[in-house]
C-alpha cells in the first residue's frame, strides 16, 4: 500500500510543479514605479493628475469633438519614449494609424478616453499597463512608458 501511496504521489507533486507560473515573468506594481514616473513628469514640466490605474497624464487639450470608446476607431499622431529620454516610436502621419482602441495598450485605453477628437495628452504610463514584464521589441521589460499624443479622428 505504501508503495502505491508514493507512485500516486510523485506524479502529483511533478503535475503540480508544472502549475506554478513558468513564464518567468513578475510583473511591477503601478506603485512601485510610482517615484520614477513623478521623477520624469517633473524633469520634463508635466503637471500631472493622477488616474486611479496609476498612469500619471496632463491634458494638454481637452479636444471637442467625439471622445473614443474602446470599440471606436482612433486615428494619432503620437511619440513615445522611455523614462530615459530615448525614443521608441512616433507616428507624424495619422493616417498611417487608424487602430481600434480595444486593440492598444491598457494604458492607452484608459488614457485616450481623457480626451476628445482634436484633444492632445501626455500619459506616463506604469509597465503593468504597457508591456509589462516580457517589453515589446526595443522596450525593455518593466518598463514604464511616455507618450504625447494628438487624437485627430475618431470614428465611433
Amino acid at each position: 500500500m505504501k508503495k502505491l501511496y508514493i507512485l500516486l504521489l510523485i506524479p502529483f507533486c511533478f503535475l503540480s510543479s508544472c502549475n506554478k507560473n513558468t513564464e518567468g515573468c513578475t510583473p511591477v506594481l503601478p506603485i512601485d514605479e510610482k517615484a520614477a514616473m513623478i521623477a520624469f513628469c517633473t524633469s520634463h514640466g508635466i503637471n500631472y493628475t493622477e488616474h486611479t490605474s496609476g498612469i500619471l497624464y496632463e491634458i494638454i487639450n481637452p479636444g471637442s469633438g467625439i471622445t473614443p470608446t474602446l470599440s471606436a476607431k482612433i486615428f494619432i499622431y503620437y511619440q513615445g519614449t522611455l523614462l530615459n529620454g530615448s525614443q521608441f516610436d512616433a507616428q507624424a502621419d495619422p493616417s498611417l494609424t487608424g487602430w481600434y482602441l480595444n486593440s492598444l495598450i491598457d494604458g492607452w485605453q484608459k488614457g485616450l478616453p481623457l480626451i476628445s477628437k482634436g484633444g492632445r495628452i501626455k500619459l506616463v504610463i506604469p509597465s503593468s499597463l504597457a508591456y509589462g514584464c516580457t517589453g515589446s521589441g526595443v522596450i525593455p521589460a518593466n518598463a514604464p512608458l511616455y507618450f504625447d499624443i494628438t487624437l485627430t479622428e475618431v470614428i465611433p
